[in-house]
C-alpha cells in the first residue's frame, strides 16, 4: 500500500488509464487531406469509434457509418483507429470525437483547423505611364484567406513599406478579403522596375503566390553627340549623330553651331548633322536639341578638323612601336661592331722582313743586306704590327 503523502513519488504512467483514447489536433488547408488517429495503450476488445462535428458516426471499428466517399479507413487494429478526410472544406472544421465503448465510455477530442487558401494577389492603380516626379498609388488585393493573409510589397528584392493591411470579413463565409496600398514617387530610374505584391499565409510556402507589375515612367531625354570617327580630316565626308535617351524616344532634333551659323556644306537629317566636305573653317562647338514631348535637352560636341595627312592615334602608336624596334636593332648592331673591333685588337699578327735582318748592327745599308742574307742567329727580330 502507498500512503497519500507518497503518491507524488509514483511514476506518472501509473496514473494513466490504458483504455483512455489519445488523439491530436490537426491543421489542413482547403482541398487538402487530413488524417485523424485515435489510440489506446491496451485493448479489452472494445471497438473505437470516430464521430464528426455533428456527432454523426463516421467509422465504428472497420465499419463505415456515414456515406461520404471523402472519408476513408486508414488503419484499424485493436488499439488504433485512423481515418482520412480528403478534399477538406471549410465546413469540415471543428471538433471530432473518438470514443471507446467500455464501462464507462471513454472519449477524446481532436480539433481540425481548416485554412482558407488566399487567392493570387491582384495589383491595380498603375495602368498608364506617368511622368517622372509624379506620385502613384498601387493597390494589392487577395481574397479567400483564413485566417487573414498578410500582403508584402517589393521593388526587385527590396521590401517596401506599404500602408497597413485592410481586412474585411466575407458575409456568410469564414474567409477574409485583404488589401494593401503602396504610394511611390517615381523617377527615371524606376522605369521598367518590377513592383511585386506577395501573399504571406500559413497555407502557403514563401513566394507561392505573388503578382508583378512593371512601372512605366516618362522622362525627358539625356542627349549625347557621337562623331562618325575620332579623327575628322579636311576634305572628307563626316557626320555627327545625336542620341537622346528618353522615354519616349525623341521625335524632334534641332542642330546649331555655337557662336555662328551651320557651315554651308553641311545639312541636317533628323538626328544627323552631315558635312559633305570638311574644312578647317568648320571647327567649333555644335549643339543638338532633342525633344520627346516630355522635355527638351541638349548635347554639345567640339569639332576639330585635322590635316589630310594626319594619322589616327592608333596609327601613330603603331609607328612609334616600329621606330622603337628599329632603334633597338641599330643599338644592337653598334654593340656588335664595338665588340668585334676589340676582339681584333687583342689578336695582333707578327712577321719578319728580310730588310730588318741584321740592320741593327750594320754600319751601312750594304752591310745590313749582307748580314740579312747571311743571317745572324743572335740578332733581335724586327717586328711589324698590323691591325
Amino acid at each position: 500500500t502507498v500512503s497519500p503523502s507518497e503518491l507524488y513519488l509514483l511514476p506518472v504512467y501509473l496514473y494513466e488509464d490504458p483504455l483512455q483514447p489519445v488523439t491530436s489536433d490537426e491543421t489542413v488547408s482547403v482541398g487538402g487531406t487530413v488524417t485523424l488517429t485515435c489510440r489506446v495503450t491496451e485493448s479489452d476488445n472494445s471497438s473505437l469509434q470516430w464521430s464528426n462535428t455533428a456527432q454523426q458516426t463516421l467509422y465504428f471499428g472497420e465499419k463505415r457509418a456515414l456515406r461520404d466517399n471523402r472519408i476513408q479507413l486508414h488503419r484499424s487494429t485493436s488499439t488504433e483507429l485512423s481515418i482520412t478526410i480528403a478534399d477538406v472544406q471549410l465546413s469540415d472544421e471543428g471538433e471530432y470525437t473518438c470514443s471507446i465503448f467500455t464501462m464507462p465510455v471513454r472519449t477524446a477530442r481532436a480539433t481540425v483547423t481548416v485554412l482558407g487558401v488566399p487567392s493570387k494577389p491582384q495589383i491595380s492603380g498603375f495602368e498608364n505611364a506617368v511622368p517622372e516626379g509624379s506620385k502613384v498609388t498601387l493597390t494589392c488585393t487577395s481574397t479567400g484567406s483564413k485566417p487573414p493573409a498578410r500582403l508584402r510589397w517589393y521593388r526587385g528584392d527590396q521590401e517596401l513599406e506599404g500602408r497597413p493591411d485592410v481586412v474585411e470579413s466575407v458575409p456568410d463565409d469564414p474567409t477574409y478579403n485583404v488589401s494593401s496600398e503602396l504610394t511611390l514617387e517615381v523617377s527615371r530610374s524606376d522605369d521598367n522596375a518590377l513592383i511585386t505584391c506577395a501573399v504571406d499565409h500559413p497555407s502557403l510556402a514563401p513566394g507561392d503566390k505573388r503578382s508583378e507589375h512593371a512601372l512605366r515612367v516618362l522622362y525627358s531625354p539625356v542627349v549625347e553627340i557621337h562623331p562618325e570617327s575620332d579623327l575628322p580630316r579636311e576634305g572628307e565626308k563626316f557626320h555627327l549623330q545625336c542620341l537622346g535617351n528618353g522615354n519616349p524616344e525623341p521625335t524632334s532634333y534641332i542642330w546649331e553651331k555655337k557662336d555662328g551659323e551651320l557651315p554651308p556644306l553641311s545639312r541636317t537629317d533628323g538626328a544627323f548633322l552631315i558635312f559633305e566636305m570638311l574644312n578647317k573653317s568648320d571647327n567649333g562647338v555644335y549643339l543638338c536639341h532633342a525633344d520627346n514631348g516630355i522635355g527638351n535637352s541638349q548635347g554639345e560636341y567640339t569639332l576639330l578638323v585635322q590635316d589630310p595627312t594626319a594619322m589616327s592615334t592608333s596609327s601613330g602608336v603603331d609607328h612609334a612601336v616600329i621606330g622603337g624596334v628599329v632603334a633597338v636593332i641599330v643599338f644592337i648592331l653598334l654593340c656588335l661592331l664595338i665588340v668585334l673591333g676589340r676582339y681584333l685588337i687583342r689578336h695582333k699578327g707578327t712577321y719578319l722582313t728580310h730588310e730588318a735582318k741584321g740592320s741593327d748592327d750594320a754600319p751601312d745599308a750594304d752591310t745590313a743586306i749582307i748580314n740579312a742574307e747571311g743571317g745572324h742567329s743572335g740578332a733581335e727580330d724586327k717586328k711589324e704590327y698590323f691591325i
